[in-house]
C-alpha cells in the first residue's frame, strides 16, 4: 500500500485505534496510529485528522453522576427537596436525556417535575406526535396538549418504539417526585406553573428560550450551566453529554482545542506534516426517511487546531458553467481550461457561484467524519480526511 493515486479526490477513511479507557493518553495513541499511515505513505500534508469527542472525554475521565446533576441544580437554583422544578424542552433520548432527568428529579424527591415538550417532534426531529395532531383536535400552537389529549394509545417514537412520556413520568417517580408532562410549543407556558426554578434542556435553541422565560421568571438556567465547573466538567456543562455505566454521564472533552493543538504539533515534530485536527462530535445530518436531525451535540466540533478556523468552502458551480459553455459552442478543451480559471478566479456572489453556499469547513469535515466513524461497532475513532483543504477555502 502507498500514496493514493493523484485522480483521487475528497476521501476519508477510519483508522482504528486500541480501546481508550481513563487515563488513557489519547494524543500519543492517536499520533501512534499516524505514524501507521506515515509509513505506508498515507499521511499528506494538508491532511485533517478527525479524532471524535468520545475518546478524549473517555480519557480524561471526564464523567458525572446523577447525584453530581442533583446536587448542582440544587445550589444554582436554590431548590429544596419539596421543590417544583421545571424542565422546558428536552430532546426525547435515552442516552442524550434520561439520566439528566434522573438527575434533576434526584434534586425534588418529595416534590414535582413538570415537564415541557415541543410537538410534534423535539428541536432534532424525533417524533412525538403524529403531524396533523394538534390541528385535528383543535389546538393551537401556544395551547396545551395533556397526556389526557392524547389518550391511551399514545404516538411511540417511530425508530426506537418508545413512548417516552411514559418514559419520562417513570424516571421522574422513581425518584419519588410527582410527574406533570404536556406538550406545547409557546416556551413560556411553563412559567405558568409558579415553579421554583427551570432548566432549559433544549441544546440548539437554548438562549431564545432562556431569554423568554427570563421575561417572566428569572430563576432559571440552561443545561450548559450545569457541571461546567471543577475536575469534571465541560464548558458545555451537560450538554453534548451520554449515558454511560450506571448512573454516570460521559461529558463533553474539556479544552479540545488544546487537545487538537497538541496532536498536530507532535505531528509536525515527530513527522513533518502540517496536518490540521479536529476534536468531533454529531455529524450535522438530517434523515431523509425519518426527518431526525442528528446533531444533538450543541455543534459537531468541540476542538480544531488555528488552521480551520473562519474557514469556509465555497466554490463556482461546475455543472452550470459547463452546461453555459457548452450552449456557447466552445469544445471541451476549452471548457476544461476555463473550470480550472475559474476555480481559482470567481466572484462568489456571482450566478458562477450559484448553489454553492459558503459552509463552515468544520462543520463539513465534522459531519463526513460522523457519517464515516458512525455510532456503533466500526471502532474507528479516528477518521483521516483527505483533498478537503485542497478545494477552494476562504
Amino acid at each position: 500500500m502507498g500514496k493514493l493515486p493523484d485522480y483521487i479526490g475528497i476521501s476519508a477513511f477510519g483508522i482504528k485505534m486500541g480501546v481508550i479507557i481513563p487515563g488513557s493518553d489519547v494524543v500519543n495513541m492517536v499520533y501512534e496510529a499516524l505514524q501507521k499511515l506515515e509509513s505506508d505513505g498515507l499521511l499528506d500534508d494538508g491532511d485533517t485528522i478527525c479524532v471524535t469527542e468520545s475518546i478524549v472525554a473517555r480519557a480524561q475521565n471526564n464523567y458525572v453522576t446523577v447525584k453530581d446533576i442533583a446536587d448542582q441544580v440544587t445550589n444554582k437554583l436554590n431548590l429544596k427537596k419539596d421543590s417544583k422544578i421545571g424542565v422546558v424542552f428536552p430532546i426525547l433520548s435515552r442516552n442524550r436525556f434520561s439520566l439528566i432527568l434522573k438527575g434533576l428529579a434526584k434534586a425534588v424527591p418529595q416534590g414535582e417535575v413538570v415537564v415541557q415538550l415541543s410537538h410534534p417532534s423535539d428541536e432534532v426531529g424525533n417524533q412525538i406526535l403524529p403531524y396533523d395532531f394538534a390541528e385535528n383536535i383543535g389546538k393551537t400552537n401556544g395551547e396545551i396538549i395533556t397526556c389526557q389529549d392524547l389518550g391511551n394509545n399514545r404516538y411511540k417514537h417511530p425508530i426506537t418504539k418508545v413512548d417516552y412520556i411514559s418514559l419520562y413520568e417513570e424516571i421522574i417517580k422513581e425518584q419519588g417526585a410527582q410527574a406533570n408532562i404536556f406538550l406545547c410549543n409557546s416556551p413560556s407556558k411553563i412559567t405558568e406553573f409558579k415553579l421554583d426554578g427551570i432548566v432549559v434542556s433544549s441544546v440548539h435553541n437554548r438562549q431564545r428560550v432562556l431569554t423568554k422565560i427570563k421575561e417572566t421568571n428569572q430563576n432559571s438556567i440552561t443545561l450548559q450551566e450545569l457541571c461546567n465547573e471543577g475536575d469534571c466538567s465541560s464548558e458545555w456543562g451537560l450538554l453534548g453529554s451520554n449515558i454511560s455505566a450506571g448512573d454516570k454521564l460521559k461529558l463533553a472533552p474539556k479544552a479540545a482545542d488544546e487537545v487538537a493543538r497538541l496532536i498536530q504539533e507532535k505531528v509536525i515534530k515527530d513527522i513533518n506534516k502540517k496536518v490540521e485536527v479536529i476534536i468531533y462530535g454529531d455529524g450535522a445530518y438530517c434523515d431523509p426517511t425519518t426527518g431526525i436531525y442528528e446533531l444533538a451535540d450543541p455543534k459537531p466540533t468541540f476542538g480544531m487546531t488555528d488552521g480551520l478556523k473562519g474557514k469556509y468552502r465555497e466554490g463556482v458551480k461546475y455543472k452550470y458553467l459547463v452546461d453555459q459553455l457548452y450552449s456557447e459552442g466552445a469544445d471541451l478543451d476549452n471548457i476544461e481550461k476555463t473550470l480550472q480559471a475559474k476555480s481559482k478566479d470567481f466572484d462568489k456572489y456571482s450566478i458562477e457561484a450559484e448553489g454553492t453556499t459558503p459552509r463552515k469547513t468544520e462543520d463539513l469535515i465534522a459531519s463526513l467524519a460522523d457519517l464515516v466513524s458512525g455510532s456503533a461497532d466500526a471502532g474507528t475513532p479516528v477518521i483521516v480526511v483527505k483533498g478537503f483543504l485542497n478545494g477552494r477555502i476562504n
